[in-house]
Formats: C-alpha cells, sequence, structure tokens
C-alpha cells in the first residue's frame, strides 16, 4: 500500500509541478474615483501563459474588450484615451518572484517585468498571491496606474472626470498546458 501510495504521489507530482499553465478564466478591471464621477470597467478575455519553474509570465489584454456600466464612456475609452485603433493591447512579460510550487496554502508574491500600456513600455513590480487548488493555479494582485506614465492624456475640459492614476485588479485561474 505505502509504494502505491508513494507512485501515486510521484505521478501527481510529476504532472501539477514544474509545468506551464495556461489561463482558464482571467479577470482584469480597473476603477478610477474622479470628482465628477467613478469609472470601472471589466475585461474577461485576457490570455496568459505561466512556467511554474521559471517563473516566467506573459500576458496580453485586448483593450476594446473592457466592458463599462455606460457604452458612452466605452466609446470615449476606446477612441480618446486609449486610441484602440492604435493600441489594441496591452501585455505583461515577466517573472513571479516567490513562487514555491510545492507550497500549500496562499503564497505571497511579486510580479516584476514590462508592462505595456497605449504604446509604452515601463518596468513594474507589483505584489501578489498565488494559490494552488489541486492543479490549477490562481494569481491575483491590486495595484496603480499612473495614466500619465503611459501617455494616456486627460482632457483639459473635463479633468474632474478622469482621475490621474487607476487601480487595477488582476485574477488569473490557470490550469496545466
Amino acid at each position: 500500500m505505502r509504494i502505491y501510495l508513494s507512485l501515486l504521489f510521484i505521478l501527481i507530482a510529476s504532472v501539477v509541478f514544474g509545468q506551464k499553465f495556461t489561463t482558464e478564466q482571467s479577470s482584469v478591471s480597473f476603477y478610477s474615483h474622479a470628482a465628477v464621477e467613478d469609472i470601472s470597467a471589466k475585461n474577461t478575455a485576457t490570455t496568459s501563459i505561466f512556467n511554474s519553474a521559471t517563473g516566467e509570465i506573459v500576458f496580453s489584454i485586448p483593450v476594446t474588450d473592457f466592458v463599462f456600466e455606460k457604452s458612452l464612456m466605452q466609446e470615449h475609452f476606446n477612441e480618446k484615451y486609449l486610441e484602440t485603433e492604435t493600441y489594441p493591447k496591452s501585455t505583461f512579460k515577466g517573472k513571479i518572484i516567490g513562487f514555491n510550487e510545492s507550497a500549500t496554502g496562499e503564497q505571497q508574491v511579486k510580479a516584476q517585468g514590462k508592462l505595456t500600456l497605449h504604446g509604452v513600455t515601463k518596468d513594474i513590480e507589483v505584489s501578489g498571491t498565488a494559490v494552488m487548488k489541486s492543479t490549477k493555479l490562481v494569481l491575483k494582485s491590486k495595484f496603480i496606474i499612473v495614466l500619465e506614465d503611459y501617455n494616456v492624456k486627460r482632457p483639459k475640459f473635463a479633468w474632474q472626470n478622469i482621475a490621474e492614476q487607476v487601480e487595477v485588479t488582476v485574477e488569473f485561474t490557470y490550469k496545466p498546458l
């Protein structure tokens, strides 16, 4: 019986640990608080790959897939601010630091890498969490983006409608690739 359990554990470990994962579910949302109104939107069309052995991670966000409560906000976001015809996607390429693929429970991790938004690429480092649940992996983070850093212009006539920074929340559920 012990031999059987040992073999089963080795088989499971070889399947789960040190492998590549792809997104099964994704959620990228942002929120900004401005004097006139709050703005929030959510995108569930992000794709990502994570290599648990190396920590390497990449993801791509189709910017036009952000959904807003008001259609006019969505139109202005795409046409005037993020200019999605010119810059249709945002990407991140980097590493997850501090992830231990054999750990159980929630782990504190950091993502370090290059975020590209609105045609501008910047080095970023954000804190987050990682949790292994059976063969699935959940990565979460919440961080601030300063719009000016990515050349996203706030209109002079409506500056009170749009905040200088937005809070971004990401949650990816991965499955083995």
